[in-house]
């Protein structure tokens, strides 16, 4: 047997030990398994669902009609020169950036099954619009578990400009790979920047890209509305089902004391680091889940310094947790794209985020330093994060539509630039 056929048995037989061991502490501590995914599916149910479900059928049914077509040929003069990817990137950027993961491998994985991306730049376009929601961010980081909603824009801001700088980063990903030979017929018809387009009119080429889109799929509406709706639920339960499950091996290990030896050595670290030990609960928990490591940070010592129980926050929130990641990778296992970019760009945004708000907070919050000089809710019972559905789904609209017109103006900008050198 070679060398890999050994790995791989033994990599099986591990992880057959590993599901018995679930098992037998599920037995041990059934009372705090219960209660670990009762937890799980009530984060599921306030805010996974209300925030993910509306935006994967409204995204479906964009895609059924053409608009993302639409919006990929006026936004690739600027998706196509600054991250190398199309310009229907701009769309599952902007539909990321007001829903939240896992939102932008699942539009990306849609875009491979139509063609309009290669599997580099779908790795490229995973990499850059996984990102968490503004509404979870305010709402549940700043309000909830910092009870101090004055951090939100530091959060927001490195948060984003971490993504911005992933996306730039990614861009020379797969830098061997030449998408204008393999696909130049197809972007001659759809990408206004193509030189067979560069003279027509933009407007009429996304309304043509629109229409030849519609035809080629077909589906009447209705159709169209029961595949979206079903594979949307089939997604979110997906997504539904991993939390719990994560929510349960947190609590287990927890139980057993095996986190003890992560937080040791975080502790040492952050010590080395010159950074507050007292954060390593916060980066630990965020190591597997989300909410549980942003929880945390909020929670820390009233002595460490609040931009660093912030820059935690932010670590926690760009890295994802293993949760996210097996989300991530269910939905990519039907795509030929690969994991490790998605890691690798994981690990960038979790560094570069927590550097953004430590250069970023004292332009934002000037000399603040402490919750007592914001407004501050201390030591009340603990924060459940419920907020109103429809708080949610209108704050994640607004969201899109800002961030679509805005990558509409600067992809004009673009195009009118290149027009006068090129007539020049």
């Amino acid at each position: 047997m070679s060398a890999l056929g050994k790995l791989q048995k033994l990599t099986h037989v591990m992880f057959i030990l590993a599901i018995l061991a679930l098992c037998m502490l599920m037995i041990l501590f059934p009372a705090e398994t219960w209660q670990a995914g009762v937890r799980g599916l009530a984060i599921w149910w306030d805010v996974l669902f209300p925030s993910l479900f509306p935006f994967l059928v409204l995204s479906e049914l964009l895609i059924g009609f053409g608009i993302v077509h639409f919006l990929g040929t006026l936004l690739n003069p600027l998706m196509r020169p600054i991250f190398r990817v199309p310009g229907s990137g701009g769309f599952v950027f902007a539909v990321s950036c007001a829903s939240g993961y896992p939102t932008g491998a699942k539009l990306t994985a849609q875009l491979w099954e139509q063609k309009l991306v290669t599997r580099e730049e779908g790795e490229r376009l995973v990499a850059f619009t996984t990102s968490s929601d503004p509404i979870f961010m305010i709402g549940a980081v700043s309000v909830g578990f910092f009870h101090n909603v004055a951090i939100a824009p530091v959060l927001v801001a490195s948060h984003y400009a971490a993504a911005f700088i992933v996306g730039l980063l990614m861009r020379f990903h797969g830098k061997g790979t030449d998408h204008s030979n393999k696909h130049s017929i197809s972007e001659s018809k759809v990408y206004p920047s193509h030189p067979n387009n560069i003279r027509k009119n933009k407007l009429k080429l996304a309304i043509e890209s629109m229409h030849q889109a519609r035809m080629a799929d077909g589906r009447a509406f209705g159709e169209l509305l029961r595949q979206a709706i079903s594979s949307s639920l089939r997604l979110i339960i997906i997504v539904g089902g991993l939390v719990v499950f994560f929510s349960v091996i947190m609590e287990l290990l927890v139980q057993t004391g095996w986190l003890g030896v992560l937080y040791h050595w975080t502790e040492l670290g952050l010590v080395h680091a010159g950074l507050p030990p007292a954060l390593s609960q916060s980066l630990v928990g965020g190591l597997f889940e989300v909410t549980l490591g942003a929880k945390e940070a909020g929670a820390a010592g009233a002595s460490i310094p609040l931009m660093y129980k912030a820059a935690a926050a932010a670590f926690v929130l760009s890295w994802g947790g293993l949760s996210v990641h097996a989300q991530i990778m269910s939905i990519l296992s039907n795509t030929p794209m690969r994991y490790g970019p998605f890691l690798l760009a994981r690990v960038i945004h979790a560094l570069i985020a927590p550097i953004l708000v430590l250069l970023l907070w004292a332009p934002i919050m000037g000399t603040m330093d402490s919750p007592a000089f914001a407004p501050n809710i201390p030591n009340f019972t603990p924060f459940i994060y419920t907020p109103h559905w429809g708080t949610i789904v209108v704050t994640g609209l607004v969201t899109l539509g800002i961030v679509v017109f805005l990558l509409l103006i600067c992809s004009l900008i673009i195009s009118l630039f290149s027009n006068r050198h090129v007539k020049r």
